[in-house]
């Protein structure tokens, strides 16, 4: 199965419970990259990945306009669903290939892309397209899992078991020097924890036969030294976890 293939039968499996999940609802880190982009009301508005549509919504609420490309046509029934109950007028959504942007050289002051970058074969080539569509002078922000660089292997280990179309997280470090090959100079940084339970989130993941137990495997010998940085914890007959999370912001020169 090609690896676009394996985002697609992922999230239209995910679309619903994705959607509605309060890790990825969470509106204290929607606003937080509310406060990085700094949307304005002459902004024009790309979300790359836009998934169901919370940041491109969020975008779009402030915005002159937003659009959302994504892959997964129920990720894209999810953002309609969610512009329809918001109101909102101003926005496109478009199913395609983020590694070959539908849009002309400049055609946006704003281009962002969240919790995607870990799906990407080539991130590079996406950056590279983000910063492609992008007027000069505008804004590209990325939002991502992002684990320790010590910890980085088994962070991403963890999460190809939960989730066959992962591909790998960046550390910080890694995301910097990528942005610098794109030609973003003196990105900003700026990193959070995402709170969530383990049982909610498998139950919303499409686990391949053995690995949902090799995963909680996993998070139970990672309790006590974290060796996945997901600083795990008995929540009851539960776990509860906090992803590491980076956003990091260039302007375009």
């Amino acid at each position: 199965m090609k690896p676009t293939e394996n985002v697609v039968e992922q999230f239209t499996f995910q679309a619903a419970a994705y959607a509605n999940a309060q890790p990825i609802k969470n509106e204290a880190i929607v606003g937080r990259i509310l406060l990085a982009a700094a949307p304005n009301a002459n902004d024009e508005v790309l979300d790359v990945a836009s998934g169901p549509g919370i940041l491109t919504c969020a975008l779009a609420s402030k915005a002159k306009h937003a659009t959302g490309i994504d892959l997964t046509p129920a990720m894209l029934g999810q953002a309609r669903k969610l512009q329809g109950e918001l109101h909102l007028v101003n926005l496109t959504w478009i199913e395609g290939d983020v590694t070959r942007l539908p849009f002309a050289d400049e055609s946006f002051t704003l281009v962002t892309c969240r919790y995607a970058f870990h799906h990407f074969l080539e991130p590079l080539a996406v950056l590279s397209e983000m910063k492609r569509v992008c007027r000069k002078g505008g804004r590209i922000l990325v939002v991502d899992t992002a684990p320790a660089r010590e910890k980085a292997e088994a962070f991403n280990r963890m999460e190809k078991l939960r989730d066959n179309s992962h591909v790998r997280a960046l550390p910080v470090e890694e995301m910097l020097t990528l942005f610098s090959q794109a030609g973003l100079k003196d990105p900003q940084v700026e990193t959070l924890r995402m709170a969530g339970d383990l049982d909610s989130l498998l139950a919303r993941s499409y686990c391949q036969p053995g690995d949902e137990a090799r995963c909680r495997r996993l998070y139970e010998d990672s309790l006590v030294e974290d060796r996945i940085d997901m600083q795990p914890r008995r929540n009851g007959h539960n776990i509860a976890y906090a992803f590491p999370v980076a956003i990091v912001i260039a302007q375009n020169p």
